[in-house]
């Protein structure tokens, strides 16, 4: 009886944890394809009357004066920011966080980097600045790249370091006294050990790559390298505010993120449950 009462509890709570999940994208997509009329309708209806799909056609066209000449540039440079960051700070991140598994002692610098991670990010607005002014990268890709690998690759390094932590160092020493050096080591034996938390780190630092909002305002000034939140805030900045047209941006900008968290969804879940006692 007592199994069955927590297997219904367990299934409820799935049930609302994933009823608070679609039904504001679910609300979001009905406002994207409802009119002008529909949306100031009182009483509010909850399906539209007239379906409208011609915001999300004005979104994905490149044609001048249309709203999609906007999204379409914001989305590749959050795209290429997300990716070129993630990248670099997972190829920073890995023997970093080796280094930290595998050799006790080290975990001062750990902290520290931790540490500077927790910091607001105001704290370094003018420091950050007045160098990438020095460097000319203010309001360039790799400026933001630069910016977002300092904010991804502490965070990547402890992720790591704690699955590296979970992975049986036998089979390591057992390599080694076959004459294999500590690179080959790592990339041979370590890593694909590890693909579920790469690919589970992976995907949390492209997130926070792709959700940064704070920096991207303040170092961008134009649509050359604009990433998609600071276009979405642009967009409800005038006087009058389509609200189906911002809901729309909504639905778009989501989908990168689903794609992604769909095709590593196994990793994910592998990554998060073998790292989950460490820590």
């Amino acid at each position: 009886m007592k199994q069955k009462i927590r297997l219904v509890l367990r299934y409820f709570a799935a049930l609302v944890l994933a009823v608070s999940i679609i039904a504001p994208l679910l609300w979001m997509f009905l406002m994207s394809v409802s009119s002008a009329e529909d949306l100031t309708r009182i009483p509010l209806e909850w399906l539209p009357r007239h379906w409208d799909f011609s915001r999300y056609a004005s979104l994905l066209t490149l044609q001048a004066g249309q709203p999609g000449a906007l999204f379409l540039h914001a989305l590749g440079n959050s795209l290429l920011v997300a990716c070129g960051a993630t990248v670099i700070s997972l190829l920073l991140a890995i023997p970093a966080a080796y280094s930290f598994s595998r050799y006790p002692g080290r975990d001062g610098w750990l902290f520290g980097s931790l540490a500077i991670y927790m910091v607001p990010p105001v704290a370094f607005v003018l420091p950050l600045y007045f160098i990438l002014e020095k460097l000319t990268l203010l309001n360039t890709h790799i400026g933001l790249i630069l910016v977002y690998c300092s904010m991804i690759l502490p965070f990547l390094t402890w992720m790591l370091k704690n699955q590296f932590d979970a992975l049986p160092v036998d089979i390591e020493q057992a390599s080694r006294l076959d004459g294999l050096r500590y690179w080959q080591v790592l990339l041979r034996i370590t890593l694909p050990l590890a693909k579920p938390a790469l690919g589970a780190s992976a995907m949390f630092g492209w997130l926070l790559a792709w959700d940064e909002f704070f920096y991207a305002l303040l170092f961008t000034n134009n649509i050359n390298a604009q990433t998609l939140p600071v276009t979405i805030a642009g967009f409800t900045a005038g006087r009058a505010t389509d609200d189906g047209l911002i809901a729309a941006v909504g639905i778009l900008a989501a989908i990168p993120p689903l794609f992604i968290a769909l095709w590593l969804q196994k990793t994910l879940v592998s990554g998060l449950t073998a790292g989950g006692s460490k820590g």
